[in-house]
């Protein structure tokens, strides 16, 4: 008899695929091809576009309301979606977004990339973040596995809900094959385009505290009152939680005018920004994981990250790392990349073999081997 899995796929949304979204798709879309003697019903908070319906055992759903509150999630997960899980009665349900439904009687695999919450709480909106703080222990509770995304994230986890190591696996992520490095003709042509042909530091993400724009700016201004080069920096993502904080280290800035917002960009014009840039300046305060160093090491681009949370363990000896609440060590850190060409060949070359750990190819095997290992 035919096993069958359920998905939440409610994050699976055409054009606006964050770092979970990547997630599901990219291991989702492997998974699903390479069993077919699996059928797979994905489950979604809105009408769902047929490119993530990715093969012939994939059934689709869509179930009312569209999740985009805490009040919705969770009629979304604790009614409808438990409702039509009693329906399904599948051997297994995957949530890839470190939700589930906590009263539905089904075996579940949860993935939680990192959390951030319990650590920093203030940095997500007030009912967000009391929903996961409310929610995740019951989560982790009645979830058969759970996977996470870095060995840091599993040791998290472990500490602070008192969990077995056995009942974690973790699942790295890989990397948009699109990342790639570029001619010296298409990267003077993309600064031509977004810099008016100027050199420049490259920031990938959200627009939120926990990304620590709130230091990155009064760094990035200190670099540029000591060195005299005109290199600017390019900040990519949405607004999603603009603070004060953030707001303030911005106006405060002097040079401001070297600050350059480009929104969100599709992967077509991202993946030429961050291979033309001079290197990724992803000094966050918190990740799980920490998706753009591992594209910037495709892109052959050099990287400078923090040495707190899981990014030494992403990044390796292939990034200069700072202390994410030091400005004027952040500040070094762009001063030294900016003028030490040797430098940046020699973190180029170390992320090309750091890369090899990070493709979605492994992330879906491994994905696998846990759901294997949940639903025997």
């Amino acid at each position: 008899m035919k096993k069958v899995i359920a998905v939440n796929t409610r994050l699976l949304l055409k054009g606006k695929l964050e770092g979970i979204g990547w997630f599901t798709h990219e291991t989702m879309s492997r998974i699903v091809k390479y069993h077919p003697e699996i059928e797979f019903h994905f489950i979604f908070d809105r009408q769902w576009d047929d490119k993530f319906i990715y093969a012939g055992n994939v059934v689709p759903h869509k179930i009312f309301p569209p999740a985009r509150h805490p009040f919705l999630i969770y009629l979304w997960y604790e009614h409808s979606l438990k409702y039509l899980l009693n329906k399904i009665k599948p051997d297994l349900f995957v949530s890839p977004d470190a939700l589930t439904s906590v009263s539905a009687k089904v075996k579940k695999l949860t993935v939680i990339h990192d959390i951030n919450f319990e650590h920093y709480p203030e940095q997500m909106p007030r009912l967000y973040a009391e929903m996961y703080k409310k929610y995740t222990p019951k989560i982790v509770e009645v979830s058969e596995r759970i996977v996470t995304v870095s060995q840091f994230s599993k040791k998290d986890i472990i500490n602070h809900y008192n969990v077995d190591e056995n009942k974690i696996d973790v699942v790295y992520n890989g990397a948009n094959t699109r990342f790639k490095p570029l001619s010296l003709r298409e990267k003077e042509e993309t600064k031509k385009k977004y810099t008016d042909g100027k050199d420049y530091f490259v920031y990938v993400g959200a627009l939120n505290p926990r990304k620590n724009l709130q230091r990155l700016f009064p760094a990035f201004d200190k670099f540029k009152k000591e060195d005299k080069k005109d290199i600017k920096l390019v900040v990519v993502g949405e607004k999603m939680y603009w603070s004060d904080e953030i707001k303030q280290a911005y106006n405060s800035m002097e040079h401001k005018d070297d600050v350059l917002f480009l929104g969100r960009l599709d992967i077509d014009r991202l993946k030429k920004v961050v291979a033309s840039s001079l290197a990724l300046t992803y000094v966050s305060i918190f990740e799980g994981f920490g998706i753009p160093i591992v594209e910037s090491f495709y892109a052959e681009t050099p990287v400078i990250t923090s040495n707190v949370t899981s990014m030494p363990e992403v990044a390796g000896d292939a990034a200069v790392l700072v202390d994410p609440f030091d400005v004027d060590d952040i500040s070094r850190a762009l001063k030294k990349v900016a003028n030490d060409e040797n430098l940046r060949k020699e973190l180029v070359d170390m992320g090309k073999k750091r890369r090899e750990l990070f493709t979605w190819e492994n992330s879906a095997n491994n994905f696998w081997k846990s759901i294997e290992k949940t639903i025997k």
